[in-house]
Order: C-alpha cells, then sequence, then structure tokens
C-alpha cells in the first residue's frame, strides 16, 4: 500500500512493495505443514504464493507468473498515457478504456479517499489469487505481496500483527474466521520500511473482503495517526466504512481494535 512518484523501474518505482526483509517477515508466520509456497519474482513484483498441499500443483508458479507479467505490462502502458495516476495522493480517475487492474484501484482509492496506488498491492495480490482459482481447485490459498494479503481458507487463521519496534509487535493476533474468506488482510505503517505514510503508527491492519479496498483503506487510517491519544478516535472512525470487517492499529505502546474477528495474545 504505497503511493509513489516515479515512473522509472527503481526503487521509487510506483509498483514497488515494501522492503524484502519486511515481506519475507510476513511470510514466516504461515506454516509449512499447512501451506506449500512459491515465490514469484517479476521486476519488483515479488509475490509469496502459499496452497494447501493436496491443491499444490507445480504448474502454479508459471500460471502466477504469467498473470503477473500481463497485469505490470497492462499497468505500465497505461501510466504512460495517465502519469498522474501514478503520481497523486489524490483519487483519480480512471479512462474509460483503462484495464481491469486500474480501475479496481481507482474505484478503492475514491472511496478510501487516497491516491490509486495505495491499492496497488492488495489489488495485485487479489487479481493473482482469483487467476489461480479459476485455474485451478484450491482449498486454501495465501498471496502475500509486501505485506498486503489475499486470503482463501478453510479453516480459521491467527494472524499476527507485526509493528515494527512497537512493544506490541508480534504480540498479538487476530483470528481470521474461514466463514468470512475470502477477504483480504493488509498493513500499512509509517515507522516501518519505505512505502509513503503521512502517519506514525506502526502497523494499521484492515480487513475487507476486497483485498484493494483494505489496502487503500489500511494507508487511509494510518495516515491520520500521529501519536497514540489518536487510536481510539481514529478506530471508532473505521465505523463510517461498513466494508471494513476488522481493523487494528498500533502506535508506540497503545492498540485499538473494533471488528468481528476476536484478538488473541501471542506468547
Amino acid at each position: 500500500m504505497t503511493e509513489r512518484n516515479s515512473l522509472n523501474i527503481s526503487s521509487e518505482s510506483p509498483l514497488l512493495r515494501r522492503g524484502m526483509g519486511e515481506a519475507r517477515h510476513y511470510r514466516s508466520q504461515f506454516s509449512p505443514n499447512r501451506f506449500r509456497s512459491l515465490v514469484v519474482n517479476y521486476k519488483e513484483t515479488d509475490l509469496w504464493i502459499g496452497v494447501d498441499p493436496g491443491s499444490f500443483q507445480e504448474e502454479m508458479k508459471e500460471i502466477a507468473l504469467s498473470k503477473v507479467i500481463a497485469l505490470r505490462t497492462e499497468m505500465e502502458a497505461y501510466l504512460l498515457n495517465d502519469p498522474e495516476f501514478g503520481r497523486t495522493f489524490a483519487p483519480h480517475r480512471a479512462e474509460p478504456n483503462a484495464p481491469e487492474i486500474v480501475k479496481i484501484m481507482a474505484d478503492a482509492a475514491k472511496r478510501a479517499g487516497v491516491g490509486p496506488m495505495a491499492a496497488v498491492a492488495g489489488a495485485f495480490s487479489e487479481m493473482i489469487g482469483r487467476h489461480l482459482m479459476e485455474k485451478f481447485e484450491i482449498q486454501e490459498l495465501v498471496v502475500e505481496n509486501g505485506g498486503d494479503i489475499f486470503l482463501k481458507i478453510k479453516q480459521n487463521l491467527l494472524m499476527s500483527v507485526y509493528a515494527g519496534n512497537s512493544p506490541l509487535s508480534e504480540k498479538i493476533g487476530i483470528d481470521i474466521l474461514a466463514s468470512q474468506s475470502p477477504l483480504g488482510v493488509c498493513t500499512s505503517a509509517g515507522t516501518v520500511g519505505p512505502s509513503v505514510s503521512l502517519g506514525k503508527t506502526d502497523a494499521t491492519m484492515i480487513v475487507c473482503r476486497n483485498t484493494a479496498l483494505a489496502d487503500a483503506l489500511a494507508t487511509t487510517f494510518g495516515n491520520l495517526v500521529q501519536t497514540p491519544e489518536d487510536i481510539q478516535r481514529l478506530t471508532q472512525q473505521t465505523e463510517r466504512f461498513p466494508e471494513i470487517l476488522s481493523a487494528v492499529i498500533i502506535c508506540r505502546d497503545k492498540i485499538g481494535i473494533r471488528g468481528m474477528f476476536e484478538m488473541k495474545l501471542i506468547k
């Protein structure tokens, strides 16, 4: 969930996700007994895909890579003709002939009140995940893109919240209900990673059925937190978005949580 200002394929690319170390940190919480994994890399896109062992097929990597290349090619071509889409921190209308991923990002950004690039990772995660679900019979699936995650699960999944140097980092988690999947779990941070954030949160985690919207809303609320004293008010403000199934905001030693998923302490 980043908003970038350059169209170059570099460390400032609008398609770049979080730092590699942070992205891989998220991957470590998915049990290798529950998920067989594969990694898809193309340019700056770095996806971790977990599939239940009974559904896993080696050709999934080739199918996912082909879809990543197609999505990036479409988006890069669109950005050449509409560069403001990749620069602005405000909602931006997609052209009528824009590719599907651009329209998904624009819609999520408009709802959240942020720039379209704030939804890019979530949009990629869900589109790759749904493409794999169309091509294969899959019981459980995780597509992680720099900490922004699309989930399809058959059993509940406890997800820890990584919050950088906060004393609460990885001490709490939310129990994701399988009955609510597929859904998106996206995290923004002002103190962790290179992604642009105007706030000071150590973690803002948003869960929605629409992964691009979860990504954009995580940026929205992450931008608004400047001190721990903001948490209670902003956690309450997440109620304005009925699409939010759960929200977690961490700033230093304070936490706010709201939604249908139970918070659990992690030893």
